[in-house]
């Protein structure tokens, strides 16, 4: 029977390290960046090749207008020039979590990931398709009124295969991930509720390593922040037989793990899964 934590090793064996950054982001924008970089640095120190960051790593408002004051053109501003800087400092891929990016609708927003290269240059851009509605007693949250969703899967290129984007809210659509068709590592920056990431949270994340075959890196805020907000945290990389590699709790830090070229090769070939598709 298939031992899903039975895999030999050689020399042979491709690997690509990879770090979520957890925080508890604030109002202020450059205290949530040089909280970011400090973070970064570490991971990179600890031999990371890609850092992904969480979803509103630079601003965590008071209310839904910040954002759209904070709102920068597509490349320029200076969170921006922040992550290309970080990525050419330390030679490394920098997925920036989100950040809110001009859009057509000047009271909204899109909530967009930006990808940068070792060289410092945007090699891809994701904008947040499904966005989060929830009420429950005191509980409220609608993103439609502050940010535009975007419309476009995306999915960029990297040395251990193709990496998919993707969103918090978006992880309950699974239909998402299965247009990226295949890859070998989906990125969920976040910043769930407290209430439903205690509910779902690693229940979804692991759902979609484990019908997708690909590892998970999801980057998350986590604790209770200035604004009184509590989202839950627990960032963690899934490896495709749906086991959790590395997590962290709460507050900040850093997750890393290795994407591993024969561990993707051995749970697709003693379950094949991906070719039994039929729809």
């Amino acid at each position: 029977m298939f031992q899903p934590n039975d895999c030999s090793r050689n020399e042979s064996t491709m690997s690509f390290k990879v770090a979520a950054i957890q925080m508890v982001s604030t109002p202020d924008v450059r205290e949530n960046l040089d909280a970011a970089g400090a973070l970064i640095g570490q991971a990179a120190e600890e031999g990371a090749t890609l850092v992904a960051l969480p979803e509103y790593f630079c601003l965590m408002g008071r209310k839904d207008t910040d954002k759209v004051a904070a709102r920068e053109m597509e490349g320029d501003g200076p969170i921006q020039a922040f992550l290309a800087q970080q990525a050419r400092q330390h030679g490394i891929y920098v997925v920036g979590g989100t950040l809110p990016l001009e859009c057509p609708d000047p009271g909204r927003v899109y909530n967009t990931t930006f990808v940068y290269g070792p060289d410092g240059g945007q090699i891809a851009r994701y904008d947040k398709i499904h966005l989060f509605n929830f009420q429950r007693g005191t509980e409220s949250f609608d993103e439609a009124t502050s940010i535009k969703p975007g419309a476009t899967p995306r999915v960029f290129d990297a040395p251990i295969g193709k990496i998919g984007l993707s969103v918090c809210y978006d992880l309950r659509f699974p239909e998402l991930y299965r247009a990226f068709g295949d890859v070998s590592l989906i990125l969920v920056p976040a910043a769930f509720t407290y209430t439903t990431g205690k509910a779902h949270w690693e229940l979804l994340l692991r759902a979609r390593a484990v019908e997708n075959q690909c590892y998970v890196l999801a980057p998350a805020q986590g604790g209770v922040h200035p604004t009184g907000r509590r989202t839950w945290g627990h960032s963690m990389l899934i490896d495709p037989w749906g086991e959790i590699v590395a997590q962290l709790p709460e507050g900040p830090g850093v997750v890393a793990g290795n994407i591993d070229a024969d561990r993707l090769r051995e749970v697709r070939t003693a379950l094949p899964a991906l070719r039994h598709r039929v729809m």
